[in-house]
This record gives C-alpha cells, sequence and structure tokens, in this order.
C-alpha cells in the first residue's frame, strides 16, 4: 500500500472512530464512553488513597479535586493508534487482533497514567504539579505507549 492511500485510510478511520464512539453522536456513544469511564474508575479505585474517589472526581486535598471525564478513560490514544491498525495493510484478523491488544495495554497504562498524576499531585503539591504530571509526563506515555504497539505490530505481520 502506498503512503498516500495509507494516510487517507488512517484519517477516514480517525473520523469514524471519533464520530461514531467518541462525539455522542449516536445514543450508543454515549453510553460506550460511560462504560470506559466507570470501568477506568473501577480499576483506579483500589489504588487510590482511602475515600479520594467520589462519584467520577479523585480529591486530592480539601479544595483540590481531579476530575475524570470522558477525555481521561482512555480513548482518545486508543482511537488514534486503532485509526493506524485498521488502515496498515494487513490480514484483518491481524487487525483485529492488534486492536484488542492495544485496547488492553492503553486501558491498563492510562490507569498507570492516571495513578502517576494523582500522586504526583497528592504528594508533591496539588494542582502546581499536576500540569507538568498530566500533560506533559502522563501524555507522553500515552504516545509512547502507541507508538510501542504500533511498532510491535508491524514487526510481527
Amino acid at each position: 500500500m502506498d503512503t498516500i492511500r495509507y494516510i487517507k485510510y488512517y484519517f477516514f478511520y480517525l473520523a469514524l472512530l471519533f464520530g461514531l464512539f467518541y462525539t455522542d453522536l449516536l445514543p450508543i456513544s454515549h453510553q460506550i464512553n460511560t462504560l470506559q469511564t466507570t470501568l477506568t474508575l473501577s480499576l483506579l479505585e483500589p489504588f487510590l488513597p482511602e475515600g479520594a474517589l467520589k462519584g467520577i472526581d479523585i480529591w486530592i486535598t480539601p479544595h483540590y479535586k481531579i476530575y475524570i471525564s470522558q477525555a481521561c478513560n482512555g480513548f482518545i490514544p486508543i482511537f488514534i493508534l486503532w485509526a493506524a491498525i485498521l488502515a496498515y495493510p494487513a490480514p484483518l484478523k491481524h487487525r483485529l487482533i492488534w486492536t484488542l491488544i492495544s485496547y488492553v495495554s492503553f486501558t491498563l497504562i492510562n490507569i498507570l497514567r492516571i495513578l502517576f498524576v494523582v500522586y504526583i499531585a497528592y504528594y508533591a503539591g496539588g494542582e502546581e504539579s499536576f500540569i507538568l504530571a498530566h500533560d506533559i509526563l502522563g501524555n507522553t506515555i500515552l504516545i509512547l505507549t502507541g507508538l510501542l504497539l504500533l511498532r510491535q505490530m508491524v514487526r510481527t505481520i
């Protein structure tokens, strides 16, 4: 497959995945995002300080909380990687296997990322340390995970 065709397919799948499953254009989109957010919170809870999780909020101090929104449930990097996997010229079976591997991997890495952000904010100064932990270090972890997964997929096909 030539590069131009791959890029066209990539953006097609990216728009399709975000349009169908992230933007809430369809009633099922909201349900899928809610399920993923609920899964994220339930996987986080055992590792958080006692009583820190209240609903979708993780309380760092009595005056500062981290809100786990739809943007925190891991779907953004998952969909970016899925678009790359689906656009890749490989047998459908391999692409489906790698979408499953990437979903599980990103869900677990996202939990570790959120825990990292929470613990940095909790132990290193609240909201002052949030930007460094979340926007720079946490998102770097997600980017590197996606690149490593895609590299591994390409090597195994």
